[in-house]
């Protein structure tokens, strides 16, 4: 009795691990490429053309924390929409500047002497962003 017990056990089990591998075969492996019928899980979010603009992450040797490369970063874009108000054009001027800028601007932007936290992220953060919806709007005229 304990024999047969044992072989349906067995049978059982041999059943569940190849239903299993029959599952997996058929999953769909996900794809980075946006599509109407790419699962919910696989989706990618396009980048939009207007992100060519768009400062990008500081390098990691900018500055030793996060903290400061992104007070560098919001520095950068704070430049670059000034320059486009100040010059009026609506082009992407990105390109015209450099890291090595946004540091030499630091001390216009600095509100502490504490050399790890020199700036107030946040404020340099809405200060860029409206800055910035100020060219968009003038853009836009």
């Amino acid at each position: 009795m304990t024999h047969k017990l044992a072989s349906v056990r067995a049978l059982g089990l041999a059943a569940l691990v190849l239903a299993a591998l029959h599952s997996a075969a058929l999953a769909k492996t996900p794809n980075t490429e946006p599509s109407g019928d790419t699962p919910f899980s696989s989706m990618v979010v396009a980048r939009d053309e207007a992100d060519d603009c768009r400062v990008p992450k500081p390098p990691a040797d900018l500055a030793e924390t996060a903290y400061l490369r992104n007070g560098y970063r919001a520095i950068l874009r704070i430049l670059i929409a000034e320059e486009a108000l100040v010059s009026e054009t609506c082009t992407c001027l990105l390109s015209q500047f450099t890291w090595h800028q946004a540091l030499t601007a630091l001390p216009r932007f600095q509100t502490s002497n504490n050399p790890r936290l020199p700036f107030k992220v946040l404020d340099l953060y809405a200060k860029a962003d409206a800055l910035e919806a100020q060219v968009t709007e003038a853009c836009a005229e």
